[in-house]
């Protein structure tokens, strides 16, 4: 079963998880430093929030998949859309190991496409967007997608 991915950046992390945590009436299943994430049933939703990136607000939006055959599905929609898409395989980003893919929609908002695997002890790395973005190189040290300026809404 699918599950809805949502990713903000915040300015102030620790004030962002009581107010969400209020919100959602639960606290994150992951907290860390500069993260937190909540998985949530009902709504089905992987909300996370980061205070690492630049960018404040709606970050990225996401399908996460169960296995690799809805990943497949998934998969084949996006090269469907007619949009370039950016493979990353399997990585580490937001304190988990994932394989995964990004598109960006007709106005630059990035979709991630799925399937955690694992934890992770780390972060992870920045990934280059700009294939899917249409701008210049967007990566960041150990901050997950940097989105550049405009590219997201």
């Amino acid at each position: 079963m699918k599950r809805l991915h949502v990713h903000v950046g915040v300015a102030d992390l620790d004030r962002s998880i009581g107010f969400y945590s209020t919100l959602f009436g639960a606290e994150p299943t992951v907290a860390k430093s500069d993260y937190a994430k909540w998985m949530l049933d009902d709504p089905r939703v992987n909300f996370a929030i980061s205070a690492s990136n630049a960018h404040k607000g709606v970050e990225h939006l996401g399908i996460q998949v169960e296995d690799r055959d809805e990943l497949a599905e998934v998969y084949d929609r996006l090269r469907s859309a007619d949009r370039p898409v950016a493979e990353e395989g399997c990585t580490t980003c937001c304190y988990a190991k994932s394989e995964k893919s990004w598109v960006a929609d007709p106005d630059g908002v990035l979709w991630e496409a799925f399937h955690t695997t694992g934890g992770a002890t780390v972060y992870g790395d920045g990934v280059d967007l700009s294939a899917v973005t249409g701008t210049g190189p967007n990566t960041g040290p150990s901050t997950g997608p940097n989105i550049a300026a405009g590219a997201a809404g």
